[in-house]
């Protein structure tokens, strides 16, 4: 059942992908045009092109964004005492990494910092990595937690102190395949991840019964003091399309009853 929600989300993906489904209209509004179909072509390419123009012009996306990344606040005090440091895997570029042999780091690379300067504040506590190989054209190729090993241990994080899980493909085997590697099955742990990403990590982390303190990194929108018309479309797609993925992502682990809620808040019981 895993296999095929996996193969299912990657494909639907591959048409619901902002800048996918823009291609993809713009195709069939030329076939309709090329078969004298001119008014049925409009109907496309009028919304269409309004809405891509406002997307260039301004960060639209960020309205998309925003609310995942404020969801969960960064804790201003952290606790004394903890039974480990969970980060999930994202911020690997798994197909470069294989290209070139090393190990390369794209947007949610910040996940990695946080890790370190964690894991100095809790220097006696595991260092847990959870992830996989989430391309389904490259299956068995390489895994991000191999990707997290080497860069872990390169930034200063004793090789002892690292559990790594490499089975993981989404955010539901994450948590799942992680349980049986924790030290405490009622332990405490700090959860880090991208803010935009926190609400549907801890919605499944509560749904296993996975006690996690939040740590959202790797922030990508911008405040609404902060947002110009800037005529920026490909910083503004860059945003689109993880939080339009997200938000796609919340509606389907909630009805698939992956998570009990459909938007993941700080207090817990919300939305129930």
């Amino acid at each position: 059942m895993n296999e095929l929600f996996f193969v299912i989300s990657k494909l639907a993906w591959g048409i619901l992908s902002p800048s996918n489904l823009i291609v993809i209209l713009l195709a069939i509004a030329t076939v309709l045009v090329i078969n004298n179909k001119i008014q049925a072509a409009k109907w496309i390419l009028i919304p269409l092109s309004l809405a891509t123009v406002l997307l260039l012009a301004y960060p639209v996306s960020d309205y998309l964004m925003y609310p995942l990344e404020k969801r969960f606040s960064k804790p201003i005090l952290l606790p004394s005492k903890i039974d480990g440091i969970i980060v999930l895997g994202g911020g690997e570029e798994l197909k470069q990494s294989l290209s070139w042999q090393t190990q390369e780091l794209g947007d949610g690379g910040d996940r990695y910092f946080a890790t370190v300067s964690l894991a100095k504040k809790y220097p006696n506590v595991p260092v847990i990595f959870s992830g996989g190989n989430n391309l389904l054209t490259l299956k068995g190729e390489g895994k991000e937690g191999h990707i997290a090993y080497q860069v872990l241990t390169k930034l200063g994080i004793e090789k002892q102190r690292l559990v790594v899980e490499t089975q993981a493909r989404n955010t539901y085997e994450n948590l799942v395949h992680l349980q049986s590697l924790l030290p405490k099955e009622a332990g405490k742990y700090i959860l880090v991840t991208s803010a935009f990403h926190m609400p549907r990590a801890v919605g499944v982390a509560r749904q296993q019964s996975v006690k996690v303190i939040p740590y959202p990194v790797d922030y990508r929108s911008n405040s609404e003091m902060l947002r110009r018309w800037d005529f920026n479309l490909y910083e503004h797609l860059q945003v689109l399309e993880p939080a339009w993925r997200e938000w796609i992502g919340l509606t389907v682990y909630f009805f698939t009853d992956k998570t009990a809620q459909w938007l993941p808040s700080e207090v817990a019981d919300e939305h129930k």
